[in-house]
Order: structure tokens, then C-alpha cells, then sequence
């Protein structure tokens, strides 16, 4: 039991886990909860003062109301500025590239909604890219979104 409650604890602290800022409904269902497309905000777990906001489609009905439907690949994100940006050394050196900054299970069986960062050393900015996958066949639909990074964040 107290495995449980510490796995617990450590899921609902996890920064790669976003807080819902709001939703609107797409589609009525008559029984369950009505299809929507819901807006989530999550800070960088590796970078201060960079937010991410991703808007993703999500399946109601009986069966989404259950955790059972498989939401869509479809996932927009804009991240954005909103402290001071303090680049990690591993970061610049580009250790860290690539890195998976949140990862959402979209359905029940093996499909994930991801956002991975690199580091574009050449134009000094961060990039997102969110994308879908699953564990047979992934999915092209994506999207970016750029921070850059202004040359007096580095130096505080």
C-alpha cells in the first residue's frame, strides 16, 4: 500500500505533468462527456521561465468518459517566455538534446502525446516539437513552437 502511495505522490508531482487551463466541446454526445479540445500549460522541468501551452483534441462518449477512447494525434503548442531564461550547461553544450520535457498517455493502449526541446545553438532559441506516437506506427502530425533566447538571460 505504501508503494502505491508514493507512486502516487511521485505522478502527481512529476513535472512533466500539465495543468489544465480550460476546454471547449467540438462535438455533443448525447450520453458521457461531449468530444472537447482542451488547452494544458506546463513549465520546462529543465528550464525556468519557459512555459509551454498545448492544445490537444480529446474523445468523450461513453467510452472517453471511461478512459477507453483513443484521443486524436491532433496537438497544437506555443511556448513562451515567462521568467528569466537561465540556459543549463548541458543544454548548451547540447547533452540534452532532444529532451522529452512532457509525455501524456492519449489512450489506453500505448499512444502518447510528447513535447521534446532542442537547442538551436546557431540562433540561440529553444524549440518544441509536440508529436504523437504509438508503439506499432507513429504519427507525422506536429507542431513547434520557438523561444528565443535573448543574450542577457544567459549572463545574469
Amino acid at each position: 500500500m505504501k508503494k502505491i502511495l508514493c507512486l502516487l505522490l511521485l505522478l502527481t508531482t512529476s513535472p512533466l505533468l500539465a495543468e489544465e487551463i480550460g476546454s471547449v466541446d467540438t462535438v455533443f454526445k448525447l450520453l458521457g462527456a461531449n468530444h472537447k479540445i482542451v488547452i494544458e500549460a506546463f513549465d520546462d522541468p529543465d528550464i525556468n521561465g519557459a512555459t509551454c501551452y498545448l492544445s490537444r483534441a480529446k474523445k468523450g462518449g461513453i467510452t472517453g468518459s471511461l478512459g477507453l477512447a483513443e484521443d486524436p494525434s491532433d496537438a497544437s503548442i506555443s511556448c513562451r517566455q515567462t521568467g528569466v531564461i537561465r540556459l543549463p550547461a548541458e543544454i548548451k553544450s547540447g547533452e540534452k538534446d532532444g529532451a522529452a520535457v512532457f509525455k501524456k498517455s492519449i489512450s489506453i493502449l500505448f499512444k502518447k502525446i510528447q513535447v521534446a526541446r532542442f537547442y538551436d545553438k546557431s540562433r540561440h532559441a529553444l524549440v518544441y516539437l509536440v508529436y504523437s506516437d504509438k508503439l506499432i506506427e507513429g504519427s507525422p502530425k506536429n507542431s513547434i513552437s520557438v523561444i528565443p533566447i535573448a543574450a542577457l538571460s544567459d549572463k545574469r
